[in-house]
Order: C-alpha cells, then structure tokens, then sequence
C-alpha cells in the first residue's frame, strides 16, 4: 500500500487532529457527530490510522516499526513512538524547519538537509542524541527553511531539541519521552492491533 496522498480534512475529520498531516484547521461544524458504538477492533484500528497519517508513513513500514518496537527493552508502545518520532522528518517538523511532515520529507528527498556536516537524503533516518541538523549553505535551501519560520505559528519547543534560527540549526539533545508526543494516541491500542494480526 503506497503512502496516503487524497483528502487531508477527510482523515481528519474521520480520526481527530493530525498535526503532521496538514498545518490549516478544519472549518468548525466539520467533525461527524456519530453516536453510533464502535466495536474494538475499529477503536484499535483507528488507533493505528492516526499513527500512519500523522507521520506519513505506509503500512508496510509501520509493521516493520511495531516489530522493531517489539524486540527491544521497554514497552513496546513507548518505544514505537520513540522510534516514530526520531525519524528525520519528524525532527525537522518539530523545529519548525517545515510546517508539515509531507514538507519535511520533500526538504530531506531534495537534499536539502545535512545532519552532522553530510547530505542526508532518507526521511526515515533515525536521528541520535547529539546529532545536528542544518540546512545547506545553499540560498534555495535556506529561504525554503525560512517560509516554513515565518508562515508556522511558533509553537512550544520540545524539551528534547533546541533550535538556533538565525544559523538554520536544530540539535538533538535526547531521546524524546513518549509522554510527550504531539499526538494523543493510546499506543497500546496499535500493539494490540498488530498483536491480534500476527
């Protein structure tokens, strides 16, 4: 199944606010007021769309995440996210560097991100703790980075990156809580999902 390129608002509207997916809010009076009960494999299945459309990912790659996620120490659910969110698209979403993940994924395939002073063109690059994202020293490069500045309202920081601005830098101090992700999400609902499918 190939990554998800229709309707951003009609996922929304179906699984809630994404912030990866789209940076525009959806017109009030768009959410369905369904009062219809959910059986819980839809409950656990919506679960797992709204991982895959906020980062963008495709199922087959998300399965391999849920896997990877399975085999190390810790919780499962707590270290798929953590996965999820060290991706180098995610990174550059959450410093502001793009508006959106679908944005930061084209700014990383156009090579115009280098992390640690080398070209990195693989939007699933997982990031380390120390490890520096610039832009390249190309003008193309850094006005595009600029926009997504001056168009995205600021928003909070996380604790685990810090952001230089004016030198189109970000830095990875640590690896990310799972606590706090941008996306309300039960991960323990995706496990169970992939738990059930295998």
């Amino acid at each position: 199944m190939s990554r998800y390129r229709g309707p951003r608002f009609k996922k929304i509207r179906r699984l809630g606010a994404l912030p990866g997916l789209t940076s525009k809010e959806p017109t009030v009076g768009s959410e369905q007021s369904r009062s219809s009960k959910k059986s819980q494999y839809r409950i656990r299945l919506e679960e797992k769309q709204k991982l895959r459309f906020h980062y963008g990912i495709t199922e087959r790659q998300l399965l391999k995440y849920v896997r990877i996620a399975g085999k190390a120490k810790g919780s499962t659910g707590q270290v798929l996210l953590q996965l999820l969110e060290m991706r180098l698209d995610n990174i550059l979403f959450r410093l502001g560097m793009a508006s959106t993940i679908p944005q930061a994924r084209q700014l990383v395939n156009h090579r115009h991100v280098l992390v640690n002073g080398r070209i990195v063109d693989i939007p699933s690059y997982r990031c380390k703790p120390q490890d520096i994202i610039t832009a390249k020293d190309e003008q193309k490069s850094r006005t595009l980075i600029q926009n997504s500045f001056e168009s995205a309202p600021r928003k909070e920081l996380p604790y685990h990156l810090t952001l230089h601005p004016l030198q189109y830098k970000g830095l990875v101090n640590l690896i990310i809580d799972s606590k706090r992700v941008g996306l309300k999400i039960n991960e323990l609902l995706v496990v169970e999902y992939y738990s059930r499918q295998t």
